[in-house]
């Protein structure tokens, strides 16, 4: 059985995805500048991804007896290209440490599809903040 603390971590997680996909998007529609095309389609396919992230987090809190939430983390949105980037940045790597910590919580209580869930997740999250800290490089 799932414990408490795992579904609460796991919702905190839903929560964060929620924003990213959320803020991803509005990013996507509001970055202007010289660079804006390519740096769009970088929020859009990202914001997609995370919404993928967030069903598939809601699936398994749902399979484990818990009720996924609908509410998203703050969402901040920057009034430039670069500060949209920044916050994305931060966005990724408040996301990373918490599925680091969710993946040794699933392996403390024996849950590896929970586990294995998260680390594909992780994986993808790393990749998201590599091209967001990329972009951001001059």
């Amino acid at each position: 059985m799932t414990s408490k603390k795992l579904i609460d971590m796991l919702n905190k997680a839903l929560s964060m995805e929620l924003q990213a996909s959320i803020q991803y998007m509005m990013n996507h529609v509001m970055v202007y500048g010289i660079y804006s095309e390519s740096i769009a389609d970088v929020f859009k396919k990202t914001g997609i991804q995370e919404m993928k992230h967030a069903e598939s987090i809601s699936e398994r809190i749902d399979y484990v007896g818990g009720e996924p939430t609908t509410k998203p983390a703050p969402i901040t949105l920057g009034k430039t290209a670069e500060q949209s980037l920044n916050l994305a940045v931060k966005a990724e790597e408040d996301a990373i440490a918490a599925y680091r910590d969710i993946v040794k919580a699933a392996e403390a209580e024996a849950d590896y599809t929970t586990r294995e869930l998260i680390e594909d997740i992780l994986a993808q999250e790393e990749d998201h903040h590599n091209t967001f800290t990329t972009l951001l490089q001059k």
